[in-house]
């Protein structure tokens, strides 16, 4: 099963915005334990870039960063808490895709770094620049937490398969 939360960047800090588009299928009771903010109407629907937060089967995490945008820390605390969320308490395997990001922000770097629910990080990209911030990222990270850089999703996925037993 495949559980998803989305995460606007204007969502206040640790709360997960309502997107029904996103969470169809989803077990009703996942979802509900989801959604803490509430949705808000604008005058012109813009459309905002949103970060993917979804368990995969085997318990691995996948964070999907908008492509062409910097992270900022607000998008990165409210990823941090659907993350917790769906860790349930456990120490996770993440995938963290970052192809196409424009920049990573020194506070959202530390939120990252700072994960307590993650056992492993594998960062995906796809061209040179990503490559450059997947190191930024893991240059601030703790020594107790795996980390691999990946040009591949499938390899990336691979690799975390052995944390996914951590507790």
């Amino acid at each position: 099963m495949t559980v998803e939360a989305p995460v606007a960047p204007d969502a206040p800090d640790e709360k997960i915005p309502e997107d029904p588009r996103a969470l169809a299928g989803a077990p009703a009771a996942a979802a509900q334990s989801l959604l803490t903010a509430e949705p808000t109407l604008a005058a012109e629907p813009t459309p905002e870039p949103i970060i993917g937060v979804r368990q995969l089967q085997g318990g691995i995490i996948e964070v999907a960063l908008p492509p062409n945008r910097e992270i900022e820390g607000p998008e990165a605390r409210a990823a941090g808490a659907a993350v917790r969320t769906l860790a349930d308490g456990l120490r996770v395997p993440v995938l963290l895709n970052i192809s196409g990001v424009v920049g990573v922000s020194a506070e959202a770097r530390q939120v990252y770094a700072g994960s307590i629910a993650a056992s492993a990080f594998a960062l995906v990209g796809e061209s040179p620049v990503d490559r450059v911030i997947a190191h930024y990222l893991l240059r601030s990270r703790t020594e107790t937490i795996p980390a691999e850089f990946f040009l591949s999703r499938t390899e990336a996925l691979e690799w975390l398969r052995p944390y996914t037993s951590e507790k």
